[in-house]
């Protein structure tokens, strides 16, 4: 007859009294994530999840034109504002005192909030009283244009108000990066001849492409819930022509369509998901 031999359960630990008030300590955390996070997050794909709200969504012409501005927003403005960040990260390493003066100056933008700086765009662009069309008026004699009637021209001034508002701190970033390179790398590339451009293509680029690289997934999440760059400076107008879907989901909930509204926003995750997974797995390593 076989005998089936049972381990013995080893016996639990009692709980010391750091462990105890490291648990007690924890608890405040998980309700804030629960009250904030989660509750949110699930009630809001509670009101998405009739598929009649899809439905209507996408019969709306207006999200349509939504997702391309969205994909037309961050291809042209991350690969833009990236590339500008590689390059001043670059210019900024020099110990120049009046290239640390500029730097000071060039991280106002990112510094000071959104809202009185976009807003005092807005009014610059104004094309009765602006300051932009007034000066204009001044030195040709002509009326200047209506920056914000045009789609076009006003989506390409909120992709360049994005650009300037977060170039700051992806320099900030790339700077850091740059400075992490050993020195001695350049100065035998130095030696040997190397030009700026092969200094750049065989250590600098080499060094950072992986910083780079995460950087702008980063960026690129960032970028689609970025909603002050557009919603401040033209209102997803003229005519609903402008919305990206950081401002469509307000649009719907001032119609007081809140499926809509909660819809418009759960379409972006798929978009969203594959890029945190990926770059959840390059900095896991």
């Amino acid at each position: 007859m076989n005998t089936a031999t049972l381990a013995t359960p080893r016996p639990r630990k009692p709980l010391s009294t750091w462990g105890f008030w490291g648990r007690l300590f924890v608890v405040p955390y998980l309700l804030v994530f629960l009250v904030f996070v989660l509750f949110p997050v699930s009630y809001g794909l509670w009101l998405a999840r009739s598929p009649a709200s899809y439905s209507k969504l996408f019969e709306d012409p207006i999200f349509f034109r939504t997702a391309i501005n969205t994909v037309v927003f961050l291809v042209v403005a991350i690969n833009i504002k990236m590339m500008i960040a590689l390059y001043l990260s670059g210019f900024f390493l020099h110990t120049r005192w009046w290239i640390k003066v500029l730097a000071v100056l060039f991280i106002l933008p990112w510094a000071v909030p959104s809202i009185p700086t976009i807003l005092s765009v807005r009014f610059m662009l104004n094309p009765e009283w602006g300051v932009i069309n007034s000066t204009y008026f001044r030195l040709t004699g002509l009326d200047g244009p209506n920056w914000l009637n045009d789609p076009t021209l006003a989506l390409s001034l909120s992709m360049l108000m994005h650009i300037w508002k977060s170039l700051p701190f992806w320099t900030l970033i790339l700077l850091a990066g740059r400075m992490a390179i050993p020195s001695e790398q350049y100065e035998a590339a130095s030696v040997d001849g190397a030009s700026n451009w092969q200094k750049f293509r065989y250590i600098t680029w080499p060094s950072m492409k992986g910083l780079y690289l995460t950087s702008t997934l980063l960026s690129t999440i960032w970028t689609l819930g970025d909603f002050n760059s557009v919603y401040l400076l033209t209102g997803g107008g003229p005519a609903d022509l402008t919305h990206v879907l950081a401002t469509l989901g307000i649009r719907y909930l001032r119609l007081d369509q809140i499926e809509l509204a909660m819809a418009a926003i759960v379409v972006s995750l798929p978009l969203v998901l594959p890029i945190v997974y990926f770059m959840m797995k390059r900095l896991s390593k």
